[in-house]
């Protein structure tokens, strides 16, 4: 289910954390926050992944519209290169 991504929605709203598994590990977060801002809180920026989101895959076009939600779980993948 893709929601907008834009935080205006949640303006005048209280902030609410939520709680995410993020490739097994339970993370926190003080407010919504979309695919793309994920990659970025976690130091991904740049890189090559792949978001799986309660066992769906999520595709990269869809990375902005992808709000996450309370009780997620997600499996993040990296690509590597090397030869």
């Amino acid at each position: 289910m893709a929601l907008p991504c834009s935080n205006a929605r949640f303006a005048g709203l209280p902030a609410a954390m939520i709680s995410i598994s993020v490739n097994g590990e339970r993370r926190e977060f003080e407010a919504p926050l979309n695919c793309v801002e994920l990659i970025a809180r976690l130091d991904l920026g740049g890189k090559r992944v792949a978001i799986e989101r309660n066992g769906e895959i999520v595709p990269r076009s869809q990375f902005p519209g992808q709000v996450l939600l309370d009780g997620d779980r997600l499996e993040i993948v990296v690509a590597v290169g090397g030869g």
